[in-house]
């Protein structure tokens, strides 16, 4: 199998409703928001390319009818890789796809937030309360309430993913795949807590 060429897919990814994808929670957080959203080291917040990756091939799993990974048409083993059955390296897939990490566009932000006097709960996150009901009172539940950290609507995230095209894949159109994905994407949700209302994404992007 020899490497032909590559091609590359540059966006954006513009939130619609407000992301959360959830973080580790440090010592510094104490007494703070109760779910923080993933940050650089900086605590700028982005998109991780294995939550993208993850969240294309589960939709597009999902449209062919596919339980897990292991049952995924031969098409899609090809686009994201695939480890073998039981260990068996033997019908194993090398990924024809990178998905790089998605970081904040810090310039939009600056323009639309912060040249806004937005009422932000960090510098570039807001804070939503969230609660549990009781199904079966209709009420509030004691110690419910929790404070969800989420990269607010109108944030933008450039995003970066590389298709390796090999000299076996002549037959295939991952391409087609992919774009198919992105736009199931748009019609589904991104991050966490999407029947709630989170991760609406619009995405634009050219491939080159």
């Amino acid at each position: 199998m020899k490497l032909e060429r590559t091609k590359t897919v540059r966006g954006t990814i513009l939130l619609e409703s407000g992301l959360h994808i959830g973080g580790s929670k440090s010592s510094l957080d104490i007494g703070g928001l109760d779910s923080p959203v993933i940050k650089t080291p900086q605590g700028i917040p982005y998109i991780p390319g294995s939550s993208l990756k993850g969240k294309i091939r589960s939709l597009l799993g999902l449209k062919e009818g596919s339980k897990d990974v292991n049952t995924d048409p031969p098409l899609l083993k090809k686009m994201f890789g695939y480890q073998g059955s039981s260990g068996n390296s033997n019908d194993g897939e090398i990924s024809r796809l990178i998905f790089r990490d998605a970081p904040l566009d810090t310039e939009h932000f600056e323009k639309n937030f912060k040249d806004k006097d937005s009422v932000l709960e960090t510098d570039f996150t807001e804070a939503k309360w969230e609660n549990t009901i009781n199904r079966f009172e209709g009420k509030a539940k004691s110690g419910g309430l929790r404070q969800l950290e989420r990269v607010p609507a109108g944030a933008q995230f450039n995003f970066e993913i590389i298709i390796n095209v090999f000299d076996t894949d002549k037959d295939i159109d991952i391409e087609k795949e992919l774009k198919e994905g992105l736009a199931l994407l748009e019609n589904n949700y991104l991050g966490g807590s999407g029947s709630r209302g989170y991760g609406k994404v619009s995405i634009k992007y050219e491939i080159s």
